[in-house]
């Protein structure tokens, strides 16, 4: 039996176990739209294609499955870009699929091409350096080779993008229905021989340690090892750093918790780690600038490492390492409570936190409620500084930083796309500059009915850019302050509840009033635009 390609890329994406597809329709696009119609998969229509993107990227980082956009030909597509590099930069399984003109009139200067014929606009050099996997399906004769490798790059331990643009003719055409019997739709395992050996050398360079220290990056995450990890930290006191994506991997509550490490974080781990720790154990980090401090030479002096990651890129790209294990993290923790099972280890020394600056109270307040009110919690956020600083995190209470390529108006698009799936509260932290990059798709969230939270910091101005004038540049302030709306009306408009933030009262009484949990709410904490955090960036 005979169906169309549109049906047979819908089914495609049902065997990948898709279960949302955000985007916005065209004509170009419309054959596929149209089977989507009797399919099990959900569609979102967005306000903006770049906020499809970052819906698919909330959902893969909420999920850890396989997502997708779907979006017409031409400026559909384009508008795309900077939602895909944030799903490359972070490796995740995202298929996009786009609609092109007819392949009869390629290079003729149809309305929207992007085939990169007679002038036109070239999709795939557009694509190509932000997906794993990128192809216009130009026939049929060779779709299942191409649906066959994005499916491999999708179902990948190292993931990411994969891109097929569909010309409108091509969608139509009939093809066998049994050709995705052709196609492997199960993950294969990471193919890592992991040395027992290498894991009993580490476990011997721990015993020999007197202040061990683990920091604990994404890698972690990806091998599902939190639970291992903890048990580490537990059984022999060592404490545990992480990087900003690796925040929450055990909870940051937990006295062995030294917090998050990096440049935009309140100092307390790099000031333990510079001054007590004699070996690093580098898991799953990839050591980039914000979690080294620009790659200080302090963290890593008079000290011994040992460096494990799946992703043989990551070892020793930084730093050297006395220790190095290409390896599956959670086998290799594995194997090393076996190798320290008769070890007890002494505790170490004790660390301070930072204070809390009176200036920061009603968010860093705002944060604790959000830990101690609600048994889970999505935390998506743009702004960064003052959540890893202020939001103890926890594998309950998980924490997604806007990493990747760290776009602004990220937030709220990526914790729509997390609710999508997730039946937890989300919130989305950004400042007033990105809020207004995104802020329609607050609408996407009114006409779907999904719960959200936006906490929206409302300070007049683009606080980075400002804080960098302020430091570097003799207080010339230019293009970082801006008009805000009154975002009580503006809410009103959207049709959902707003909340004024200014002190550690107005916070208790969001948690006592606010529905939390089922509600749409944007809750706007007033700050000074000339409070800055201490921190520099120089580059």
């Amino acid at each position: 039996m005979q169906i169309t390609v549109a049906a047979l890329i819908v089914r495609f994406m049902e065997r990948l176990g898709i279960r949302t597809i955000y985007g916005m329709p065209g004509s170009h696009i419309l054959p596929v739209y149209d089977r989507l119609y009797d399919s099990s998969i959900r569609t979102v229509l967005v306000k903006h294609e770049q906020g499809a993107a970052f819906m698919a990227c909330g959902e893969a980082r909420a999920t850890r499955g396989i997502t997708a956009c779907i979006t017409t030909a031409g400026p559909g597509a384009t508008n795309l870009v900077t939602g895909i590099a944030n799903a490359y930069a972070d490796k995740l399984p995202v298929l996009i699929v786009t609609g092109e003109t007819s392949t009869f009139i390629f290079g003729k200067g149809g309305l929207q091409e992007s085939s990169g014929e007679g002038g036109s606009i070239d999709q795939s050099d557009l694509f190509r350096g932000i997906t794993r996997y990128h192809r216009i399906v130009e026939r049929t004769d060779y779709l299942l080779q191409v649906l066959r490798q994005a499916a491999r790059i999708l179902l990948a331990p190292n993931a990411g993008p994969v891109l097929l643009s569909l010309p409108y003719n091509i969608q139509k055409e009939p093809v066998e229905e049994n050709l995705l019997d052709g196609i492997r739709f199960v993950t294969d395992a990471p193919r890592i021989c992991n040395s027992f050996a290498a894991t009993e050398e580490m476990g011997r360079m721990i015993r020999e340690a007197r202040h061990p220290v683990i920091v604990a990056g994404h890698g972690c995450f990806l091998a599902g090892a939190q639970g291992v990890l903890q048990k580490l930290g537990e059984r022999h006191a060592i404490r545990v750093a992480t990087t900003l994506k690796g925040k929450g991997l055990i909870a940051e509550s937990d006295p062995r918790a030294l917090g998050c490490l990096g440049v935009t974080s309140d100092g307390s781990a790099y000031r333990h780690i510079v001054a007590h720790a004699d070996l690093l154990i580098v898991l799953g980090a990839g050591f980039n600038e914000r979690t080294s401090y620009l790659w200080d030479p302090k963290l890593m002096a008079g000290k011994r490492v040992i460096q494990v990651d799946h992703d043989a890129s990551q070892l020793e790209k930084v730093f050297k390492a006395d220790l190095v294990i290409h390896g599956d993290i959670r086998a290799v923790l594995e194997d090393l409570l076996i190798c320290l099972s008769d070890f007890p280890a002494p505790p170490p020394p004790a660390y301070t936190a930072a204070e809390i600056k009176p200036h920061f109270t009603a968010i860093a307040h705002l944060f604790e409620r959000i830990v101690e009110r609600l048994p889970e919690a999505l935390v998506f956020d743009d702004n960064i500084i003052l959540a890893q600083t202020y939001l103890k995190a926890s594998p309950r209470h998980r924490y997604f930083p806007n990493s990747g390529v760290s776009s602004l108006g990220h937030a709220i698009p990526a914790a729509i796309g997390a609710r999508c799936a997730v039946a937890t509260p989300a919130f989305a932290i950004l400042g007033d500059g990105g809020f207004q990059m995104c802020c329609m798709e607050l609408m996407t969230a009114v006409n779907y009915r999904i719960p959200l939270n936006v906490v929206m910091i409302n300070n007049g101005t683009l606080g980075l850019i400002r804080k960098n004038q302020f430091q570097l540049y003799r207080e010339r302030y230019i293009d970082c302050d801006f008009a805000n709306p009154d975002f009580a009306l503006l809410a009103q408009s959207f049709g959902i509840a707003h909340w004024r933030v200014e002190s550690a009262a107005d916070v208790d009484a969001l948690f006592e009033r606010a529905d939390l949990v089922g509600g749409i709410n944007l809750i706007e904490v007033l700050w000074d635009k000339n409070v800055f955090p201490a921190y520099r960036s120089d580059r």
